[in-house]
């Protein structure tokens, strides 16, 4: 029998996420969610509550999800506060873009951002050489102290783009 039940609380115990929901009375359940999935619903969502062929083996198979966004060929993941408010998300859209976090500003490539950046520095060094060479031309001194940028403590190793 499949019934829709009301979590109560959630309890982690040896690695396993158990449920205490209110279904005709308290009662708990272990959660079934795809491999690689590790995420905790909060009190007062409406569970899919389920019993087994295994007398006393109830699960939870899925939740009545209230804040769907995605359209059609979408997927987005995210998080919630207590209140059931957003507090993050990862949004892949069906144009090809992805949304982590929001909408409001761009990710960078490092490599072309880099390369561009030691070239306005090389460039700039040139000129700082130039206008050495044209104060000791009319009697004074500049000694060039060259420009260096280095922007590889800014790099994400871990997140990588096309």
């Amino acid at each position: 029998m499949i019934s829709l039940s009301k979590i109560k609380s959630v309890v982690v115990t040896s690695g396993k996420r158990v449920l205490k929901v209110l279904q005709f009375g308290v009662k708990t359940a272990d959660e079934v969610s795809p491999y690689g999935d590790d995420s905790s619903p909060l009190n007062g969502m409406t569970a899919i509550y389920a019993s087994t062929s295994e007398a006393g083996e109830q699960v939870i198979v899925g939740y009545i999800n209230t804040n769907q966004v995605a359209k059609q060929g979408e997927k987005r993941m995210y998080s919630q506060e207590s209140n059931g408010s957003i507090s993050f998300y990862i949004y892949l859209k069906n144009d090809g873009t992805c949304e982590i976090g929001g909408d409001n500003d761009n990710a960078i490539r490092y490599e072309a951002l880099n390369t561009e950046i030691q070239k306005q520095v090389s460039d700039i060094n040139i000129e700082l050489g130039k206008i050495a060479t044209a104060i000791g031309s009319i009697g004074g001194t500049y000694v060039v102290a060259p420009i260096v940028v280095d922007l590889n403590s800014s790099k994400i190793e871990e997140i990588k783009v096309p």
